[in-house]
């Protein structure tokens, strides 16, 4: 075009250019604030879904129940008051960024080894795979170590294989203590006291050496158990003792057929007028199963064949008793027995105690020597007094005014 001899047109023709031209870049630009919001949208939303997916990954639910091997530590995780209520990240995550990446890159492996199905049956426990988390980041969050628990009174209910189920009570006062006021907490973890010691097992169930410190004090002591050397024990692992080598399954203990029998009937759930019921229920949670799904249905089946049998008259008037007992009875395999992971009966010790396990005996067997022949004490009243031993009544609760259903 010549804008010399058509100065109007051209006027017209180059504004239409710069209008079309204008027009190019609103459409740029809206759609570089499109893409940009969208960016940021997506942005946010992915960090959400990873967020919310890292925090799932955290919670009981994904732990015990989107992994199947976790089952029976779910379970007892579920049974268990007051730390049922804890999130399994809040006792086995140590705080932190470094808690965290090494808790996520064990979980990495783990799912591998359920990828490959060569993980190891049963699971094994913290403390058998060293990643116990220290007790100043997890008990001592709400447990303190100094303060001073008054004695506590402990009733343990009882019943006989007779045909009465004769029941019977052992009342212990527990000197629990802390801090410097003695006591077991007092004497293992109170102010000033270091206890270290070596396992020769992975379950840390035997253990050889000992040594004690109390800076307060200024005594120190190294115990060795009887037939061992010190050149015998050194390559053994050595840990310092926290709340978790006594209280080992505070969140996840698993029972065994005489307590969850004693306890059932003391709660009502098995009748206690049945009879036999606590002889008989403890022989058919020991029998052999092919798996859990045949245990559910013998265990009540074999039950109510043994009353049919052996007391049609109990069969006839209590048949709903002996149901519920059945039941009861499944339930108690179910919650401790997964054949399909080896778990059974006593797979994992309970340390707290020492009628069922070794436990305290572990060290407390007069058996741990000094140098100079002096032992661990394996006396009773260093921990509790025994009030009653498997009495009918025990006079004490008499005096206390405790029912039964008070005391167990």
């Amino acid at each position: 075009m010549n804008c010399e001899s058509e100065p109007s047109s051209c006027g017209s023709w180059v504004q239409e250019n710069l209008n079309e031209i204008e027009g190019r870049r609103m459409a740029w630009r809206r759609a570089g604030i499109v893409f940009a919001v969208m960016t940021v949208a997506n942005v946010v939303i992915a960090s959400q879904l990873s967020y919310r997916a890292v925090e799932h990954m955290d919670t009981t639910q994904f732990c015990g129940q989107t992994c199947h091997v976790m089952k029976p530590e779910f379970t007892a995780h579920e049974a268990l008051a007051p730390h049922q209520a804890l999130a399994c990240a809040e006792c086995h995550i140590a705080p932190g960024a470094t808690g965290w990446l090494k808790a996520k890159m064990a979980g990495t492996n783990q799912l591998f080894a359920v990828l490959l199905n060569n993980y190891p049956r049963p699971i094994e426990s913290a403390m058998e795979n060293n990643r116990l988390v220290s007790s100043a980041d997890t008990c001592e969050q709400c447990h303190t170590r100094d303060q001073a628990i008054s004695p506590r009174l402990r009733v343990i209910p009882s019943y006989k294989d007779d045909e009465a189920n004769t029941r019977t009570q052992t009342v212990l006062l527990m000197y629990v203590g802390g801090g410097t006021s003695g006591g077991i907490h007092g004497a293992h973890l109170g102010s000033g006291v270091k206890i270290r010691y070596r396992a020769a097992d992975k379950k840390r169930q035997i253990i050889p050496w000992v040594e004690y410190r109390n800076t307060l004090s200024g005594i120190s002591r190294s115990f060795l158990a009887a037939g061992t050397t010190a050149n015998s024990i050194r390559s053994l692992p050595t840990f310092e003792m926290q709340c978790v080598d006594c209280h080992n399954r505070a969140s996840h203990a698993f029972e065994l057929p005489d307590r969850a029998v004693n306890q059932a009937i003391a709660n009502g759930r098995i009748a206690l007028s049945l009879p036999f019921v606590k002889k008989e229920g403890v022989e058919l949670l020991k029998a052999g199963y092919a798996g859990n799904d045949e245990a559910a249905q013998k265990i009540p089946a074999d039950l109510t064949t043994f009353y049919r049998q052996k007391y049609p008259d109990a069969a006839a008037k209590h048949a709903a008793a002996i149901q519920a007992a059945g039941e009861s009875l499944a339930a108690i395999y179910e919650r401790n027995v997964f054949s399909d992971l080896k778990v059974s009966w006593g797979t994992y010790p309970n340390n707290l105690g020492h009628t069922d396990y070794p436990g305290c005996f572990r060290c407390h067997d007069e058996s741990h020597l000094t140098s100079d022949k002096k032992t661990i004490t394996q006396d009773c009243a260093a921990c509790h007094q025994p009030v009653a031993m498997d009495e009918t009544a025990p006079e004490i609760l008499k005096t206390l005014e405790l029912t039964p259903a008070q005391s167990h």
